[in-house]
């Protein structure tokens, strides 16, 4: 591969590439590029979560309400499909580039994971969208709908499910976008979607009163405008991906480290649905009050939760590039940047909201009588909050280098040990049994991600010393067996 095109931020534009990003720009610089759009979006999504709700809430019927809630496990599901082939593929795809600085013949292999992320992603997502059609009643009630919210949670999900496959795309092919290093399309993808969204759902919604219908409908067209303008900036901007069908394959060498690192977050996902279905039957026992502050407290604690997010998703990119083209100080110099920016963000924010706790609180809620429970309960959120931005940054590290089963484990550790806690601690403890068994988690989990990391640190240095993903692929397996 040629390199000049990574001189300068100038010169990789001018070709309409972010590698510079990637491969030598001065870590602070790229971790801004790659992190804040990252952040920026996610934020932006949440905005539209709440403003959906409002035009939902506005036509004053709790039964369209009740059918988006209980249709939100399905549409976590369905990101969770595209984030197989997102994650999987996109972290081969930086490490494929990285690679290709001192091996060019690695590039060639880029359009094969690409062809298979993406059309990997559409057919699993017409699976599912399939089956979920053809046992549309059945699934309706075991998402909890009953009486009055049957028939507008049938048609949320209905609709939600007729565009899985457009849904999975979407977010497939917005992780390959980013394994470019190119965060602000994304950003710029992810904002339009949302205002296009928020226009169809105006038009759906409000003119033509087709309801929570008109919303789910609103919600595929945006993400088929989304997933087309992520396939045209591929196709007119990258040197060497390619989604078009004829370079899809089931080579082991794709296959293998595609699902292997993904497969996690469809497990991550599954447990994140159990656990927040469990966590809201048992604070429900205590009443209106202890749930509506954890409700807030939840909300309150999102704001500095999707800043670290953007932290870990947006460096993914930036430690797979330097792990396969082998810079071992690239990849140290992010890892210790990008905890900087983490540990920062969380002590920042949680000194601010705790020193102005009950302005915080009463901004949410009039009731003072639930201001206690909600202090306790944030208190509680933002520990958490904290182990769970570590704890993301050490499973990206794990996906970037390739480490599949140490990934999964970091996804499906949490669902694992956070039922038994949350019931246990509500046996033992009661409430506040309930409110820290989420801390304790992400305490545990950090510490099983620390344990884990240290126990790789000599395959990943291995690997690093190959320079080679296939090769370095090879040393990791030889060093877990």
């Amino acid at each position: 591969m040629s390199n000049p095109t990574l001189e300068s931020p100038v010169a990789a534009d001018a070709v309409g590439t972010n590698r510079w990003y990637l491969s030598s720009a001065p870590i602070v610089r790229a971790l801004v590029h790659l992190c804040v759009p990252m952040a920026a979006a996610m934020i932006v999504g949440a905005v539209y979560n709440l403003v959906n709700a409002g035009f939902i809430g506005s036509l004053h019927d709790t039964a369209l309400l009740a059918a988006v809630t209980f249709g939100a496990p399905i549409l976590g599901l369905v990101m969770a499909i595209g984030n197989v082939f997102g994650v999987g593929g996109g972290a081969l795809v930086s490490r494929l580039l990285g690679a290709a600085e001192h091996d060019p013949a690695q590039a060639g292999e880029i359009k094969h994971v690409a062809s298979f992320a993406v059309w990997g992603s559409v057919i699993a997502g017409a699976v599912v969208g399939g089956l979920g059609l053809l046992l549309l009643h059945p699934l309706v009630g075991l998402l909890g709908a009953e009486t009055s919210a049957v028939p507008a949670t049938r048609a949320f999900v209905g609709v939600m499910l007729a565009f899985v496959p457009v849904l999975a795309a979407a977010v497939c092919l917005e992780q390959l976008v980013r394994a470019e290093g190119a965060a602000r399309q994304v950003m710029i993808g992810l904002i339009a979607s949302t205002i296009a969204n928020l226009v169809f759902d105006a038009l759906f919604i409000l003119v033509l009163h087709w309801g929570v219908a008109g919303a789910a409908l609103g919600m595929g067209l945006a993400n088929l405008g989304v997933a087309g303008y992520f396939g045209v900036w591929l196709a007119r901007n990258s040197q060497y991906m390619s989604v078009a069908p004829r370079w899809f394959t089931l080579s082991r060498t794709v296959l293998s480290p595609v699902l292997g690192v993904g497969i996690g977050t469809l497990l991550q996902s599954a447990f994140l649905i159990v656990t927040s279905l469990v966590l809201n039957n048992l604070a429900a026992a205590y009443g209106d009050g202890p749930l509506a502050a954890m409700g807030v407290a939840v909300r309150i604690a999102q704001i500095p939760e999707f800043l670290v997010m953007g932290v870990t998703f947006g460096v993914l990119p930036l430690l797979a590039y330097s792990y396969g083209k082998g810079d071992r100080a690239r990849l140290t110099a992010a890892l210790r940047g990008s905890a900087v920016a983490v540990g920062g963000i969380a002590l920042t924010f949680s000194v601010l909201v705790l020193a102005f706790r009950e302005q915080v609180f009463t901004a949410f809620v009039a009731d003072h009588s639930v201001l206690a429970t909600g202090v306790t309960i944030l208190t509680a959120q933002l520990v958490a909050m904290v182990a769970n931005g570590f704890t993301g940054l050490i499973t990206s590290l794990f996906q970037a280098t390739g480490r599949a089963l140490a990934a999964t484990v970091m996804s499906v550790t949490q669902g694992v040990l956070f039922i038994p806690i949350v019931l246990l601690g509500n046996l033992w403890l009661g409430l506040p049994g309930i409110i820290w068994a989420l801390t304790v988690t992400e305490t545990l989990v950090l510490v099983t991600g620390v344990v884990m990391w240290l126990a790789s640190r000599r395959a990943i240095d291995r690997g690093l010393a190959l320079g080679s993903p296939q090769r370095a692929e090879e040393a990791l397996e030889q060093a877990d067996a």
